[in-house]
């Protein structure tokens, strides 16, 4: 990890944060959750670029969902939000998680005072969606990769419950420096210019974060923050699984009160030796591979560094009003001379697929995600231990469904317009420098050439009514209007607002572009003071919670929408989505504000889960090669030149015979572990959810046989000492026979 995290004047100067604030009573009852919710690691299409060549090859760390439950009292009012490492929520996850919250809780936690988040990191595995557009590249439904997602909901929801305790919040909000940048800049641009010089920057810097305190203890149990930058410092060609720089954040955050808080050394730093170097390395060298050795389904849970018991400090970071706002700060270039990318298509000579962002570290996109989720992290604790705005006053939610697809809005006393069925443009297809799209399309393109036309009417040509609404965005896939095998893409939306105090949080179903979410803030606020009878003043703070409960991909402005960039073309519902959003949003403010409930819609989304198509062959590596077992080594640790001992900042591996790890999980256990040598025991101090530990998995070249390569990078914090690596796994399970886990380890080395 980075030197930032583990800096002794750091942590002397943050102890007191812990407890900063005077002690005081609890008003609200709090408590957090957290659980592991790493899909397939081999084989499995990623979310988020939608490239048919990114699938699952190992992880990099672990994915988690992080829930915070707030209530007035045991019987009073509550609701739930939880935060994914994942690219957006999705309405089949919400569907089910509330009928296993149904089923525990009653009526405790339901869709309206329940949000869930995603981060927006592109590098989670796909296919739990439910609409066909969402889960194309991944050849459809991926039961796996939805279960996973959907069991750790409701395990952190379980958890916070089960923790809640008298506790008292405290918000605070700060800028975080170049940590994001406009993707779009020139569709921004066409937003009135007094409405722009309101604003000094193109983008929100805002991060505002929640710090939850424990009454009895005084202590800190965690902090929950909301800021804008995409989940795409990882790239389209990245094969591991990450939570991103979001999820970098979330482990950097948690780490640094964890381990700062119960020791001023870092993990490793506690088994240091007295013995000389030499005297290791000669140990070292006895120390030979294990071999793969049998051994029990939770055996690799023991070897966790981080064990869930339901008391560890919970640190998230939120996605908000993303929708134009990239990680790559270094800005876009062109591949081929090096030079900007066009300002208007972000193209190269025509050529969008040769303009990409670079992010702080390049060209190491492992490096930028750490930069990145650092700048989020290093922000979050300087408001973390600076927060005293206690928050006080009433919890309260409101929740709607709305058909999207053909709504009223009232733009004025005597303009009415309607939206539309969902549609996307060609500079959707263009894809955005994060990740470039299909060659052929750019952004900004409002015409769509002949060939395209057929190959789109073969599928469903739009209706002379879509046209003319959609303008003016031409319709390259008329997705509301396509339902075989099932519907493309979502009509039927929830939109939710949950109060704490005087912080209001707005769960939108999509990806508001920035001044997109300033519009519908700002007229939130707007309502609840003009409304609140003195409850809501100008010390009121909302903040947007983006890609919640479902996902229906972007919003823009109306005048964002006629340059039809990437944003614009993906605002499904035509150019007056981020109107109708405002209009129903302010119907629910207004209910908050006067107390009273919204009229109720009678409308449901669907349920698709019983028309699920799913094309994914099952995983390969099923035995190892004969006279082998998995857990053998197939390449040990190469020592380094002389036989020496590793440095920091060295990088060392070992490769093993592995079977797929579809075939579990090992959910809140590791396939990769560090362990280090204390004594006469092997003590685990890094794993698959460390930063600087890869695990890596394929087949080999005669295509038959699975590899785990376990790859770490020396850390600083990392002790002199003996190590060595271990991996787990589980074999393929048959009808007679259930899963038979594995373990083995590499041989010896050592770390000066």
């Amino acid at each position: 990890m980075h030197r930032h995290l583990y800096l002794l004047p750091i942590v002397v100067a943050i102890c007191a944060a812990f407890a900063l604030v005077d002690e005081v009573d609890g008003e609200y009852l709090i408590g957090v959750g957290s659980y592991d919710m790493t899909g397939p690691a081999a084989g499995v299409n990623m979310m988020g670029y939608a490239n048919m060549d990114q699938s699952t090859a190992g992880i990099h760390f672990r994915l988690r969902a992080r829930t915070f439950i707030v209530a007035e009292s045991s019987q009073g009012a509550r609701f739930a939000f939880v935060n994914l490492d994942a690219g957006m929520a999705s309405q089949l996850v919400t569907i089910k998680v509330l009928e296993r919250l149904k089923t525990r809780f009653g009526d405790l936690y339901a869709q309206e005072n329940l949000a869930i988040s995603g981060t927006h990191t592109h590098a989670g595995p796909a296919g739990y969606l439910q609409y066909v557009v969402y889960s194309i590249t991944s050849l459809g439904f991926i039961s796996q990769t939805f279960d996973a997602i959907v069991a750790a909901i409701e395990q952190s929801i379980v958890q916070a419950h089960n923790n809640l305790r008298p506790g008292s919040i405290f918000l605070n909000t700060g800028d975080v420096v170049n940590a994001g940048i406009n993707r779009s800049p020139s569709a921004y641009l066409f937003n009135p210019p007094e409405e722009r010089d309101k604003y000094t920057s193109n983008i929100d810097t805002t991060m505002t974060l929640l710090k939850f305190l424990d009454s009895a203890s005084n202590r800190s149990i965690g902090a929950f923050s909301w800021f804008a930058t995409h989940g795409t410092s990882m790239s389209r060609d990245n094969k591991l699984i990450s939570g991103d720089n979001k999820g970098a954040a979330a482990r950097f955050f948690e780490d640094w009160f964890s381990f700062s808080n119960s020791s001023i050394s870092a993990r490793t730093t506690k088994f240091s030796t007295t013995h000389g170097i030499s005297t290791l390395t000669k140990k070292a060298k006895k120390v030979k591979a294990t071999g793969g050795k049998p051994c029990g389904k939770t055996t690799s849970q023991g070897s966790k560094v981080r064990k869930n018991d339901g008391t560890r400090f919970v640190g998230a970071f939120c996605q908000s009003n993303v929708g134009d706002v990239s990680p790559n700060v270094l800005g876009a270039f062109c591949t081929d001379t090096g030079k900007s990318c066009d300002l208007n298509h972000s193209s190269c000579n025509g050529n969008d697929q040769l303009c990409v962002g670079r992010g702080p570290g390049y060209p190491d996109e492992i490096l930028s995600t750490k930069i990145i989720g650092e700048r989020q992290f290093e922000k979050a604790v300087e408001l973390f231990s600076s927060a005293t705005n206690l928050l006080s006053g009433k919890i309260d939610y409101r929740h709607t469904y709305i058909n999207f697809t053909n709504l009223e809005v009232q733009l004025n006393e005597s303009t009415v317009v309607k939206t539309c069925p969902a549609a996307l443009g060609p500079g959707f297809a263009a894809g955005t420098t994060d990740g470039p799209g299909m060659f052929g399309f750019q952004q900004g393109d409002t015409e769509i050439n002949e060939f395209w036309k057929k190959l789109r009417d073969l599928l469903k040509e739009p209706s002379k009514y879509q046209v003319d609404c959609q303008q003016p965005k031409p319709v390259l896939l008329s997705t509301g209007e396509m339902f075989e095998p099932y519907a493309w893409a979502p009509a039927i939306l929830p939109i939710q607002m949950l109060r704490l105090g005087n912080l209001v949080i707005l769960s939108v179903p999509g990806e508001f572009t920035t001044m997109a979410g300033r519009r519908l803030r700002e007229a939130v606020k707007e309502t609840l003071i003009s409304n609140g009878n003195g409850e809501f003043d100008d010390e009121t703070h909302v903040v947007i919670a983006g890609l919640t409960n479902t996902y229906s991909q972007y919003v823009a402005t109306f005048e964002e929408y006629k340059q039809q960039r990437y944003e614009a073309a993906s605002t499904l519902y035509g150019p007056h989505t981020l109107s109708a959003y405002i209009q129903e949003f302010t119907k629910l403010a207004k209910a908050m504000a006067t107390g009273e409930k919204p009229a109720g819609t009678g409308l449901l989304p669907p349920d698709l889960s019983s028309v699920q198509i799913s094309l994914l062959q099952d995983p390969l590596g099923d035995s190892p090669p004969p006279g082998k077992r998995f857990g053998d080594m197939e390449q040990d640790v190469a020592r380094p030149k002389g036989g020496g001992s590793f440095k920091k900042g060295d990088k060392l591996n070992a490769t093993f015979w592995s079977s797929n790890p579809r075939y579990d999980l090992l959910i809140e256990g590791t396939f990769a572990v560090v362990e280090m040598l204390q004594g006469e025991r092997w003590i685990p101090v890094f794993d698959d959810d460390d930063f600087s530990l890869f695990f890596k998995w394929n087949v080999d070249n005669s295509g038959l046989y699975g590899l785990a390569t376990i790859e770490w990078e020396v850390p600083e914090v990392a002790a002199s000492g003996i190590y060595r690596l271990r991996h787990f796994g589980s074999s393929k399970k048959t009808k007679d026979s259930p899963n038979e886990y594995y373990t083995g380890a590499s041989s010896a080395f050592t770390v000066s």
